[in-house]
């Protein structure tokens, strides 16, 4: 059970384009949608360092963050919950960030071939990672409010 659990998490995370991370810090709450690319449970993804939730994240690394269906039946919704840290990266992680999102967003992976906007905005982000401590899958199908937390690797 927990095998194919988390093999259906890792499978969700990966064919999903966008996570909702929420980010707080003196009082200061905020949501915003970011594409990512997961290995196994740990997401990474792009964004400004002046915006709002990478501000946030200087100040309060913790985050909370959904992937989910849009769908107009409750029964139909699944989803993936997650509580965990998030900060930026360089380096080897950086560029192993790069490659996996790359190959999941070809537009990012074959900068020589990307419209003059996409190269000029890529040239301003920093990247982050999110490393989940709780996570849990959501499946409505199963019954109404149903969901199961994955079992995470130590850290």
């Amino acid at each position: 059970m927990k095998n194919r659990l988390r093999a259906r998490v890792e499978g969700y995370l990966r064919d999903h384009h966008a996570a909702t991370v929420a980010t707080g810090s003196a009082g200061d709450i905020w949501a915003a949608a970011v594409f990512y690319v997961n290995d196994g449970y740990t997401l990474y993804f792009l964004s400004s360092p002046t915006s709002r939730h990478t501000l946030n994240l200087v100040q309060n690394p913790r985050v909370a963050v959904t992937i989910q269906e849009d769908c107009p039946d409750w029964l139909e919704i699944k989803g993936v919950q997650i509580e965990g840290v998030a900060g930026e990266i360089s380096g080897a992680e950086e560029e192993r960030a790069r490659r996996l999102y790359g190959e999941k967003f070809p537009v990012v992976g074959k900068l020589a071939q990307a419209p003059a906007a996409i190269v000029k905005a890529l040239a301003k982000v920093r990247w982050y990672k999110i490393v989940p401590r709780r996570l849990y899958f959501i499946d409505n199908s199963v019954r109404l409010g149903h969901r199961d937390e994955v079992d995470l690797p130590s850290t």
